[in-house]
Formats: C-alpha cells, sequence, structure tokens
C-alpha cells in the first residue's frame, strides 16, 4: 500500500499495525488537518465562491425565493406523506427539509430520493438538542441540556457535539437546530426547562460553547435557539403568543448574553422567537420572529451577526394567531430572516412573496442576500460535489460503541450530591438493604444495578398512583433492614414540572426523609420543590432523568465507586440552589 504520508509506512514497521490500521490512521490525520485548516461558515461567506455564483445565475425570482422556504418530512408518515413532500421537492424548488419523527435507515434512503429530485441540492436539518434521538427511533439520545449544565468537564460536552456530527453527516444531514441557548430562570417554563442548560447565563454560554463548537468542528452548520431568549416565560409559543415585559436592558444583559457571545465565537445560524416584546418592538401582538427592529436590527446590526438566521416553525400559534394567511411568511422575510421554517403553506407563501416584490414591500436585494448565504451553506456542507448516502449499515454505524461510552461518562459527570457525602461512605454491601423504585410499577435497572452489589436486598415497587394501604405494606417489611435505598422516576417521555405521585407516595418520602433513607432522584430537579422533606434525607442524588445510563450512573455512586461531580445548573427551593453540589 501506498501511503501519502511516508513517515505511516515506517511507523507501521515499527508497530506492527496492518495496512487497514494504518490508513485509518492516515485518514483520521488528514482529517485532522482538514479541520485545522477548514474556513468557518462565517468565514467563508467573505470569500467569494465561484460555485455559489454559478447555482444563484441560474435561478430566476420565483427560484430564489423558494430557497428561503424549508418544509417538513417525516420517515413515520406513511408513502402518501412522503410522496407529497417529493412533489413540494420538484415542484416548488424549495431550499430544505426538516426532518421529524421516523428511523435513521428510512430517512438516509428518502433523503437520497428527495436530493434526486432537487435541481439545487437540499439543505438537510432537524431539531436534535440531544442528538438524533431526539426525532429519530432506534438512535442515541444524550442527556438533556439540564443534565449536561451540571456536567463541569466541557471536554465532554464537545466530544457529544462531534460525535452528533458524525450521526447528522452519517444520514445526510447538514444542519442542528441546536444548541438551546436559553437562560432558564423561570422554573415554570413548560416548553424550554430540561431543554436549557440552567439558570445561570455564564454556565448556559460556556456549555453551548462546548456543544456549538464540537458540532462546528466536526462539520455540521449549527442553529442558536431561541433568540432573543426563551427561558423566562410561562406559556408555550406552540400554542399561543408569550410575552416577555422586561426592560431593554434586563434583556440585554441576561437573555441576549449568550447570543452575543456565542456569535463572537462564531455560530453559524440563529434560530428566531415567536415572543412578543414590546421593549423592543411595541407593535401590538408582534412576534419577534416578524420584528424588523428585533431580527435586523438587534440581531443583524447591533449583534453583528453575519450567518443564517431561521425563523421557528411557522406555523405555531405564537405566530400565527395574529398574522394569518400567509403574511406571516411575507413579513419574516421583511423582517430579515433568510430560512422560514415549516410555513403552513408553502407554495401560497412563495406567491405571497413574490407578489410583495412586485409591489416593493420587500427589495430583491433582500431576497438575494438570503439565497447566497443559504447557497454558501450548502457549499460548506459539501452539496457542491454531487454525493449520496450510503444506505448501509446505518444503524451500526449511528450506534457506534465509542458513542455509548461517552453516553455513560456524561451520565456519570453529571451526577449531583445534594446530601450526604460522608453518610454514602457509610453503606455496606454486605448490609440487609431495601432498594425500593417509586413511580413505576417494574424492578428498575437503577435497583438490578445495586443488587448486584448490595447482595443481600430486595426490591420493592410503589407506581404513581399507590395508595395508604401499599405503602404500609412495604413498610411493614423494611422494619428490620439496615439500609434503605430509594429511586423517584418520572417515567413521562419529557422530564418537566409536575411529576405525578400520589399524595399517600409524598408523605411516604417525607417520612423516609426523616429516617435513614437515602434517595436518586430521576428527574428534573424542578420537582424536588413538590417533594418537601427531601432537605432532610440522609442523602439525595439529582440523577436528572429516567434512562438507563443515569440509573446506571446514580447506583455507581451509591456503590461508591463513582465519586460525584455534577453541580445543580438551577435553584430549586431555600435548601437546594444553583452551583450546589458535594
Amino acid at each position: 500500500m501506498k501511503f501519502k504520508y511516508p513517515i505511516l509506512a515506517f511507523f507501521c514497521s515499527l508497530t506492527g499495525l496492518s495496512t487497514a490500521q494504518a490508513q485509518q490512521t492516515e485518514n483520521q490525520t488528514q482529517q485532522q488537518s482538514q479541520q485545522v485548516q477548514r474556513k468557518s461558515y462565517i468565514e467563508t461567506l467573505s470569500v467569494p465562491n465561484p460555485w455559489v455564483d454559478s447555482v444563484f445565475k441560474k435561478l430566476n425570482k420565483r427560484q430564489r425565493i423558494a430557497q428561503l422556504f424549508f418544509v417538513r418530512a417525516h420517515t413515520d408518515m406513511g408513502k402518501v406523506f412522503e410522496d407529497s413532500i417529493a412533489k413540494v421537492v420538484k415542484k416548488e424548488r424549495i431550499g430544505g427539509l426538516v426532518f421529524f419523527q421516523g428511523g435513521p435507515g428510512r430517512q438516509a434512503i428518502l433523503t437520497n430520493k428527495y436530493q434526486a429530485l432537487a435541481r439545487v441540492p437540499l439543505l438537510i436539518t432537524s431539531d436534535g438538542e440531544w442528538g438524533l434521538g431526539m426525532r429519530l427511533d432506534s438512535t442515541i439520545s444524550y442527556p438533556y441540556q439540564m443534565a449536561l449544565g451540571a456536567v463541569q468537564d466541557k471536554g465532554l460536552i464537545y466530544k457529544m457535539g462531534q460525535e452528533v456530527a458524525k450521526d447528522y453527516k452519517r444520514i445526510g444531514m447538514h444542519m442542528n437546530l441546536a444548541p438551546d441557548v436559553d437562560v432558564n430562570n423561570n422554573p415554570k417554563n413548560p416548553v424550554i426547562n430540561y431543554r436549557s442548560f440552567g439558570e445561570n447565563k455564564y454556565n448556559v454560554t460556556a456549555k453551548a460553547s462546548a456543544y456549538m463548537k464540537g458540532m462546528q468542528d466536526g462539520g455540521l452548520l449549527v442553529s442558536l435557539k431561541h433568540f432573543p431568549g426563551h427561558g423566562d416565560t410561562d406559556v408555550d409559543s406552540h400554542y399561543d403568543l408569550p410575552k416577555l415585559p422586561f426592560s431593554k436592558e434586563r434583556l440585554d444583559s441576561l437573555e441576549i448574553y449568550p447570543f452575543r457571545e456565542l456569535i463572537k465565537e462564531g455560530a453559524a445560524g440563529v434560530m428566531i422567537a415567536h415572543m412578543n416584546i414590546p421593549a423592543l418592538d411595541n407593535t401590538p401582538n408582534m412576534p419577534s420572529t416578524l420584528s424588523k427592529p428585533i431580527v435586523t436590527g438587534i440581531l443583524k446590526e447591533e449583534l453583528g451577526f453575519k450567518g443564517i438566521i431561521i425563523s421557528d416553525a411557522m406555523g405555531m400559534k405564537g405566530v400565527v394567531k395574529y398574522f394569518k394567511d400567509g403574511e406571516a411568511d411575507v413579513m419574516g422575510i421583511i423582517a430579515g430572516n433568510d430560512i422560514l421554517e415549516l410555513s403552513e403553506n408553502s407554495a401560497r407563501a412563495i406567491k405571497l412573496v413574490r407578489k410583495a416584490v412586485r409591489e416593493g414591500r420587500i427589495p430583491m436585494e433582500r431576497i438575494n442576500q438570503s439565497v447566497k448565504k443559504i447557497l454558501t451553506a450548502k457549499y460548506w456542507a459539501g452539496l457542491n460535489v454531487k454525493d449520496t448516502v450510503n444506505e448501509q449499515h446505518v444503524y451500526a454505524e449511528v450506534n457506534r460503541p465509542e458513542s455509548k461510552v461517552l453516553l455513560q461518562q456524561l451520565a456519570d459527570a453529571s451526577m449531583t450530591l445534594l446530601r450526604g457525602k460522608q453518610y454514602l461512605k457509610t453503606l455496606a454491601a454486605e448490609k440487609r438493604t431495601a432498594i425500593i423504585s417509586i413511580g413505576t410499577p417494574q424492578v428498575t435497572i437503577f435497583q438490578t444495578d445495586l443488587g448486584k452489589y448490595y447482595k443481600n436486598s430486595i426490591f420493592y415497587t410503589l407506581d404513581k398512583t399507590a395508595n395508604a394501604a401499599a405503602i404500609a405494606k412495604i413498610l411493614k417489611e423494611i422494619g428490620n433492614f439496615d439500609q434503605v435505598i430509594i429511586g423517584i422516576h418520572d417515567t413521562r417521555n419529557r422530564p418537566g414540572n409536575g411529576m405525578v405521585l400520589s399524595a399517600d407516595l409524598k408523605k411516604f418520602i417525607k417520612d423516609m426523609s426523616d429516617q435513614n433513607a437515602v434517595f436518586a432522584l430521576f428527574a428534573n430537579p424542578y420537582n424536588i420543590a413538590a417533594l418537601p422533606g427531601l432537605e432532610n434525607s440522609k442523602a439525595l442524588i439529582v440523577a436528572y432523568q429516567k434512562e438507563d445510563f443515569m440509573q446506571r450512573a446514580a447506583a455507581s455512586v451509591l456503590k461508591n465507586q463513582l465519586i460525584p461531580s455534577g453541580k445543580l445548573p438551577v435553584t430549586v427551593n431555600q435548601s437546594f440552589k444553583y452551583g450546589d453540589g458535594l
């Protein structure tokens, strides 16, 4: 075998590496060299680009307008839906797709089909705040950002970004609509909450920076969201228009802070939220997405952002409640958005924008600027070279062993011990141990993992509706046990606030807290506020979510095999505040 780097041939002879292994080493060296030399997307925007110019010149006005529209795609809604999107790609010649639910193998196949129909290559995106698993089955879901907010090793989060980039690129995607950089300083937030790195703007910025850089260094475009900040609202913009009543000074110093800093660090994209913010635009019921003072005035001019500006989904009630029948699409472009995501009707929107151009409401130069940004993004993502997604071995190649190792490392690093550092040392493997799971009727991974260590143990389960009689039965049995370990499990798909537990269970938790019980909470930490008594427990671990990797991490702490290093990313109550962690 002939090597591009002769030193590798010599290294191979010295180490006994196979030629395949040596070739892999050479490829990695080339990739690393390319990463070092490659310009960022933002840098690429200022460089003359013959491919962008060539494609741009071939597009007529209507086709340029169509590049600004990205439509919804699925692989779990059947052939009729898939074919309908194929018709949109072919007929409307849109700029890209936003994939939602489905599977990775099916998405790779469908992406090839759609790209084959497109005259200009499609920019493929999806929401992947915690990786492909946010949308796709049989893929890896990394910890939610709330858990990552507790992690002190930013290098692990950077590696996560790189792994996510590999996954995205493997199935033919070019942009992740992440990370979420909202500062979640409202515990009642129904839509951000566990999707945020926490309540502290500096912590949010640092963790988002690591994730963003990992993805961008891995060749993936990103989109910070939701500008100018969706963290302090108790209204979900999917269903209504939230209102932020704060002063510009407050917004500038808090909500906008992570965006400002990450723009300085080279963020490729920013997503605009649907929020009414009178201090920034006093037009009645004006969503920030449609506000020129916010999108152009603040994001482009004040913050100097040069990259791609993408709207949040244009069918959400927060934007179409007051601006109906396609007017929102026209206003979104006037405001300064480059990409309109998920218009209610893209064909109608394209017609209305064309009409607005003819009437002088939108200068064609405004459209042209966005088209060139989008085409440059396609160039940066490699779409200037015609290629197809390899449809073989997709499942294995988005479930890599190193990704699973990293997943457990992130879970381990998030473990946050709020009480009982010294008490944990008194737990002994030989003692009679009751291991109880609350909130689920099944024996949990947490229990079975602990049971391998505490061999003289018995498992008990109490479902979330358990009554006093069921609890009394267990209390009677555990009276003679030496130590009690209790896991509190939120079994919902998304770990928001309001975890449902019966009143009897809450009393049981309080009573056991006053005794010698050790607790692990597999839920959003805000739920602690609704479980009085935990502040008196012998030990309390926050494990953030229900998944097996979190249960294994918490079990490792309780077996004294893992030293917890996480810090609480939010304030829960007077007892447990931001930054706590023993």
